[in-house]
């Protein structure tokens, strides 16, 4: 007998439920016996069904957020020089949990960019609102700023999963 699926397949296989051929690899073991797919109901965890509806949420909170979490950014930034990376790591939680929050804690890569690009978005805004502008921004830049984001990812991406 033929698989299903792989007709090129020999298989002694069958589906518990409705006796179709299956092949080894289109088996799924389930607590009753061996389904084929169709049979076994696979679904993907609701956690990470993701819809576009939900994507553009949160991207709009994202940006909110980083914007107002990088205007506090700009306003603490000259305090003490360690204490940049204890705002970044402020930052990154700040987005990603309140990101993580308006998607009713769902989680994907998608989201985990979303993450990375609002905290980078939100360095760049605190940047720029101590410096007179954009090319005053890009000559300041410096490996310890890309430290700084880096931590700020980090944090971020840990409260996204």
């Amino acid at each position: 007998m033929k698989c299903a699926l792989h007709p090129q397949v020999e298989t002694n296989l069958t589906c518990g439920r409705c006796g179709t051929p299956i092949c080894p690899k289109c088996l799924v073991q389930t607590p009753v016996g061996a389904r084929c797919p169709k049979c076994a109901g696979l679904k993907r965890v609701p956690t990470f069904q993701l819809t576009p509806a939900t994507y553009l949420r949160a991207l709009g909170v994202g940006m909110a957020t980083s914007v107002a979490v990088g205007i506090v950014w700009a306003a603490l930034w000259g305090i003490m020089w360690f204490f940049n990376y204890f705002l970044a790591a402020g930052a990154g939680f700040a987005v990603g949990e309140l990101l993580s929050r308006s998607v009713n804690r769902k989680r994907g890569i998608g989201l985990d960019v979303i993450g990375a690009v609002c905290v980078v978005m939100s360095y760049t805004v605190a940047n720029v609102g101590l410096s007179a502008g954009m090319l005053t921004f890009f000559a300041d830049f410096n490996l310890y700023d890309i430290l700084m984001v880096a931590i700020g990812i980090a944090v971020a991406l840990s409260r996204l999963h």
